[in-house]
């Protein structure tokens, strides 16, 4: 069970790669919360940015194994978010 719109969305992912999916498109990705269905993040992210929201593509990112040293262990696993806005909504980042 999700409380508020806020613990939905956890932060936005900025990389090269979704800084060419924001350029090429009127979308924006998300680190969102693991158990968030695409309609509770349609509606977080419309009430907390007040955009209007035509489609949700999620993914969920597996975890790498990373080694330091003679020490292993894995990045963590979180589920992205890939939102395409309506014409004239902008969610500036």
């Amino acid at each position: 069970m999700i409380g508020s719109y806020r613990d939905v969305i956890l932060a936005p992912i900025s990389t090269e790669k979704t800084t060419n999916i924001m350029a090429e498109g009127n979308r924006v990705v998300f680190k969102v919360k693991k158990d968030a269905n695409k309609t509770q993040i349609k509606q977080a992210v419309e009430m907390i940015y007040n955009v209007k929201v035509l489609k949700v593509n999620t993914l969920n990112v597996k975890p790498k194994k990373k080694r330091v040293g003679r020490y292993t262990g894995t990045t963590s696993a979180y589920k992205k978010a890939i939102i395409t806005l309506a014409e004239g909504s902008k969610i500036e980042m």
